[in-house]
């Protein structure tokens, strides 16, 4: 298996660090939790339960923002979040395996399905022989990404390989696609360059794009593994600060704030 995980410019981790919402500092303060999130659709989740539903519980809740998927982890382990929301339960363990960290899922939230986009092809099917198809380049989205691929016959991959799939996996290639590695933050920007695309969700939405509506393929929610969790550091997952949130977050009232905010681009997990 591959270990590698994003690569954050140093740029980037500056601006993750720095950047700030609904009034967070960096570090950990008094009884209040302290979350890192990406903006979409975490943070507006996250803000969501905030401005609607933390006071009412009794819970101070800080949002610190992040725009890769590398240093909320590295933040949480070293103890300037209490929590995070942002990843699926495949990225975590290939992160706390390469990076030796003990993080942990508390509870699913949500899943954001991935989807493949392209500007010229309206269907996956309709891709043509030698287009190049960008995928994400960290372990376990590259291999996600590919699983799609496969779901349709566009490529086909070796048995077992699992969300650990890599190009060198591609066992058939029946429209010789080449397939292009890159950052998955880059992906969104890099469709006028591509035929085609496979780009996470939070990426997407950020973008300005529709995974429901202008996706040519998109993951089927069953049973996907998929789903994003809040998670936290080995010991922490009985802070009464923690199960709280994770009480708010799988609220009904959050739950509807996802399907009416997100109209089937990003889907609650099932109650119960």
């Amino acid at each position: 298996m591959r270990t590698s995980v994003i690569p954050a410019a140093a740029g980037t981790v500056a601006l993750a660090l720095g950047l700030t919402a609904c009034g967070a500092d960096s570090g950990k303060s008094g009884d209040g939790l302290v979350v890192g999130a990406t903006p979409t659709p975490a943070g507006e989740v996250l803000t969501y339960i905030k401005e609607h539903l933390a006071e009412k519980a009794g819970l101070d809740l800080s949002i610190t923002e992040f725009t890769d998927y590398n240093t909320p982890n590295t933040a949480l382990q070293e103890g300037s979040l209490d929590a995070n929301l942002y990843q699926h339960t495949p990225y975590l363990e290939n992160f706390n395996k390469s990076k030796k960290t003990d993080l942990v899922p508390v509870t699913e939230v949500y899943l954001p399905p991935m989807g493949v986009y392209a500007k010229k092809t309206e269907s996956i099917t309709a891709l043509g022989t030698g287009a190049t198809v960008g995928v994400p380049n960290d372990t376990t989205n590259e291999g996600r990404a590919l699983q799609l691929l496969a779901s349709r016959g566009v490529i086909g991959l070796k048995k077992g390989v699992g969300d650990t799939a890599t190009p060198e996996d591609i066992t058939s290639n029946p429209k010789k696609l080449t397939v292009k590695p890159l950052d998955p933050a880059q992906l969104p920007r890099s469709l006028d360059d591509l035929d085609a695309a496979v780009i996470n969700n939070n990426y997407a939405l950020d973008a300005g794009l529709s995974p429901k509506k202008d996706a040519i393929l998109l993951e089927s929610p069953k049973g996907n593994p998929y789903n994003n969790v809040l998670a936290v550091k080995k010991g922490d997952e009985d802070d009464p600060r923690v199960k709280k949130l994770a009480e708010l977050l799988t609220s009904p009232e959050v739950r509807k704030f996802i399907e009416d905010k997100y109209q089937g681009s990003v889907l609650p997990v099932e109650a119960g």
